[in-house]
């Protein structure tokens, strides 16, 4: 540990002390003590100081400190219309045991022990839903597993709208226009707390897919979305982020968004979707160790039946 000015001169003045000399003529105060030529150690700590005190770093920091202080305040804030929910065949906290509870419980099983339980993946906690074409049901997918998870005593859920061509979430549960992930993209004074949504379910929140942007295909499909998406996960180590992802094959942005995620669901429309756009959907998704699959619109099942598991170096 490196000793202060003050540190050296106090122990300079017990030394005189015990030397008998009286320390009002041995040394004058420190606030009057010339200055000294700084040492090598001392210059690099204040370079070291001036670099982490630029003027865009205070703001950065006042900002932040601004927004801790007044989160709770500005937080938003939405009531899931359960009845509605049910009545579209969604899972819902009141609804107890049902068919579609006890698929999404088959289903959560290994997503949750693959984002943080024992041998839990690089970014485990990020799971990306999609499909091959759209309308085969991801976005139907992703809700219910986000509100099957948020029903388990150890886990939260984040939602996060990734389509952002066609976001359909909102719809769904009635969320607020607003600030979202296209603005977490965009805008500096943002911050991550300012976007999100709360639930009346405890353990769900949701980051709505935000302003439309002329250039929201290419912002998925930056660096910055990584940058961000990473972020996420190392913050938010204990929530389990599903990301509700546009069609594989209908655009570029989801293949991009793919290479940073832990694990992968992806949801097949039984008799509708061919084995030829199954098998190019998967061949996008290559870099990938996880993918689940989901037969999703089947005329009747059998619990777990229609769950199955690929993995990508299984199957190489």
């Amino acid at each position: 540990m490196k000793t202060t000015l003050i540190e050296q001169a106090a122990k300079r003045l017990e030394e005189l002390k015990r030397a008998g000399v009286e320390s009002a003529e041995a040394a004058p105060p420190v606030a009057s003590a010339p200055m000294a030529q700084p040492s090598p150690e001392a210059m690099v700590l204040a370079l070291e100081g001036r670099t982490h005190g630029s003027p865009a770093f205070v703001r950065g920091e006042r900002k932040q400190e601004a927004r801790v202080d007044r989160a709770d305040a500005d937080i938003r804030h939405i009531d899931i219309n359960f009845a509605k929910l049910k009545a579209r065949g969604f899972v819902t906290p009141d609804a107890g045991s049902s068919q579609i509870a006890e698929e999404f419980r088959v289903i959560k099983r290994p997503i949750i022990r693959n984002a943080v339980g024992r041998g839990a993946v690089k970014h485990g906690n990020l799971v990306m839903v999609t499909s091959a074409l759209p309308s085969e049901g991801k976005t139907f997918t992703s809700l219910n597993l986000a509100l099957s998870i948020a029903t388990e005593i150890d886990s939260t859920v984040l939602l996060v709208d990734g389509d952002v061509a066609h976001p359909s979430i909102p719809e769904i549960i009635g969320a607020p226009h607003g600030p979202g992930l296209l603005d977490l993209l965009t805008r500096d004074d943002l911050d991550f707390a300012d976007a999100l949504v709360k639930t009346n379910i405890e353990k769900l929140s949701l980051l709505p897919a935000g302003t439309r942007h002329r250039r929201s295909t290419e912002l998925l499909a930056s660096e910055q979305m990584a940058s961000l998406l990473r972020e996420i996960a190392s913050r938010y180590r204990d929530r389990i982020i599903i990301f509700d992802s546009p069609p594989l094959l209908a655009t570029t942005e989801a293949r991009v968004l793919a290479t940073n995620m832990g694990q992968i669901v992806m949801v097949v429309a039984a008799d509708a979707t061919s084995q030829h756009a199954v098998n190019q959907a998967l061949a996008t998704i290559e870099g990938c160790e996880i993918v689940l699959m989901v037969l999703n619109k089947a005329s009747r099942t059998d619990v777990g039946t229609y769950y199955g598991y690929y993995a990508v170096d299984e199957a190489s």
